[in-house]
């Protein structure tokens, strides 16, 4: 009587890891706009055995945990959670930034910056922390509270606080519209709780707010700053590590800021 209700007790319990991993596999897969049909084509394996993993009548595979979140581009996070889910050990590691066995990552990220001076770069992380700048970036920042530049400094609050950038900004109600429309897209690919109470916080529209509009081209809209008394017109593009092994690698996005117009490219470049 006591063995059957122990194989009971174990059977409930991978019952419900599975449940719990399918449910996931379902809101990413829901989250990315595919049908089971759509997942099971991609991922080469059948629509049926999709629909047996996210009802919890399979038990996927780590492999087969991974090739699906693979497909859904989930980030390695997340992925850790499903493998958690699905019973198994986290695959990816988190190591900080500085940590030995990241140091060609790291140098890899600091040639980047460098290399695009004389032009302003930063890198930052999954919430807005920024990690690493170029030196061109310091001119900016002696302009700033020293307040704002305690670690960890977030990008987004210090690009809109009166004391930061904000008060260099010249089109304020663009680049915090840029802020949200990008903040909205990452946080509906990826939901992080810091980085919603950020949003909240900051960017999170009132309903007679003009700037509430959504920027979908926000690589054409142009940040103008005015500094030394003259206009600076920039814009900027995103880089990311490709199929990296680590979270904090996955995670890191570098932002590199470009003249919009010849003369902001004299002034970076006199």
């Amino acid at each position: 009587m006591n063995s059957h209700f122990m194989a009971s007790g174990a059977t409930m319990r991978t019952l419900m890891i599975v449940h719990t991993v399918g449910k996931l596999l379902r809101q990413w897969r829901q989250r990315r706009g595919l049908s089971q049909l759509d997942l099971a084509i991609a991922a080469d394996v059948s629509a049926r055995h999709v629909s047996l993993v996210e009802t919890g009548r399979s038990k996927p595979s780590a492999d087969m945990v991974l090739r699906l979140a693979d497909q859904l581009h989930v980030p390695l996070r997340d992925r850790n959670r499903l493998l958690l889910a699905a019973g198994f050990a986290p695959r990816y590691a988190e190591r900080p930034l500085d940590d030995a066995a990241l140091s060609a990552a790291l140098d890899a990220v600091r040639r980047v910056l460098q290399a695009h001076e004389p032009y302003p770069a930063l890198a930052f992380d999954r919430r807005w922390n920024i990690m690493l700048t170029n030196r061109a970036v310091d001119p900016f920042f002696a302009q700033v509270a020293p307040d704002l530049l305690r670690p960890p400094v977030n990008l987004v609050r210090l690009g809109l606080d009166p004391r930061g950038l904000a008060s260099m900004v010249v089109n304020l109600a663009d680049v915090r519209a840029v802020f949200r429309s990008r903040i909205s897209r990452q946080l509906a690919t990826a939901p992080d709780a810091e980085l919603t109470a950020l949003y909240e916080e900051l960017l999170d529209p009132l309903p007679e707010d003009p700037t509430g509009q959504r920027v979908d081209a926000d690589v054409v809209i142009p940040m103008i700053l005015r500094i030394g008394g003259r206009e600076l017109r920039l814009f900027s593009t995103i880089t990311t590590f490709g199929t990296p092994m680590d979270i904090t690698i996955d995670e890191i996005a570098i932002e590199s800021y470009y003249p919009a117009d010849p003369e902001s490219a004299t002034y970076f470049t006199r």
